[in-house]
């Protein structure tokens, strides 16, 4: 069965932490990978950044993905000082994990779909490339951020 999201197959686990380069390291030292690079969110012209409901420009965050699976990825995410799902997390609740995410199709109907189940939409935007784009859904009786993914080119 494919659940409000249309799979159940986990795509990352992402982290929210103050310092990406000291945490980077970390966790490489621990998989026994190498240090991936550091990469920024990318323009706000590109990613179009919506902050709970808001155009958000000067959200802003660096991060690192570790591919620690066929199809499983973990993400650090710095954030910078500007309101984002990002910074409330770390204001809120300090380092550590922030979302799980799954990778979708129809993103849209998946946002709906979700919220109909009583999630709600807190932030979304494109990729830095725009290659695909990210919904990040509250998801109070799953006690975390659901993380939607869409590449449009899969």
């Amino acid at each position: 069965m494919a659940g409000t999201v249309g799979t159940n197959l986990l795509a990352q686990v992402g982290f929210i932490v103050k310092d990406v380069e000291a945490t980077k390291r970390a966790w490489a030292d621990f998989l026994g990978m190498e240090v991936p690079e550091t990469q920024p969110i990318g323009d706000y012209e590109i990613t179009k950044t919506v902050y709970k409901g808001e155009p958000a420009p000067e959200a802003y965050c660096y991060m690192a993905f570790f591919d620690v699976g066929p199809n499983l990825q973990l993400e650090l995410i710095q954030p910078n000082e500007k309101p984002s799902t990002w910074r409330s997390f770390l204001e809120e609740k300090g380092e550590g994990i922030h979302h799980v995410a799954f990778q979708v199709k129809d993103s849209a109907k998946r946002v709906a779909d979700a919220e109909a189940k009583g999630l709600k939409l807190v932030q979304h935007g494109t990729y830095g490339d725009g290659s695909g784009e990210y919904n990040y859904l509250e998801a109070p009786e799953l006690k975390c951020i659901v993380e939607l993914l869409e590449s449009y080119n899969s």
